[in-house]
């Protein structure tokens, strides 16, 4: 094997890493954040005082992760478990200490047949496993989203009110 690239990515140790697609790079670090990676340049970043705001700084830590191309889904050292938007890092799902210690690892359900009947119906499932030797799993429910054909509807019905009002509003504007 032969390193092809080093870099400093967090002050400490690495607790967790994770190859992702498009060779992105989840880290989990014992500095407090969580980062992704195109390479060495840093694309974006999680770190609790900007994600939980009130929390003292050194109280939790991220754990473990996993980047399944779509989302992020992240444990902590206090058990808590969360599903972020892989791009953007919006967090969609969170669970306040889920286990009762620390989080070793978390993994999604894979895509497969099998993974889509596991899904039920949701946008995607995360097992998380812990200290307390459970193993639990995240249900990420669908989110809400208008069908294209309504939506495009929706635009010429409004198209068509606005030019009914202009019409009443001023006689002989078409």
């Amino acid at each position: 094997m032969k390193k092809t690239l080093e870099f400093k990515a967090h002050d400490g140790e690495i607790e967790d890493i994770a190859l992702g697609p498009d060779n992105k790079v989840v880290t989990a670090g014992r500095d407090f954040q969580c980062c992704v990676w195109q390479q060495d340049q840093l694309v974006t970043g999680l770190h609790w005082n900007e994600n939980l705001p009130g929390v003292p700084d050194k109280a939790y830590r991220y754990q473990a992760c996993r980047d399944s191309g779509t989302f992020l889904g992240l444990g902590t050292v206090t058990g808590s478990v969360a599903i972020h938007i892989a791009f953007s890092l919006q967090r969609l799902y969170y669970v306040k200490e889920a286990h009762g210690i620390v989080v070793t690892d978390v993994a999604f359900v894979p895509e497969s047949q099998r993974g889509r009947e596991l899904l039920a119906g949701n946008e995607a499932a995360l097992l998380s496993v812990a200290v307390d030797s459970r193993c639990k799993l995240h249900l990420l429910p669908s989110r809400r989203s208008l069908p294209v054909w309504l939506l495009l509807l929706l635009c010429a019905g409004l198209i068509v009110t606005t030019i009914l009002l202009l019409q009443l509003a001023f006689p002989g504007f078409l």
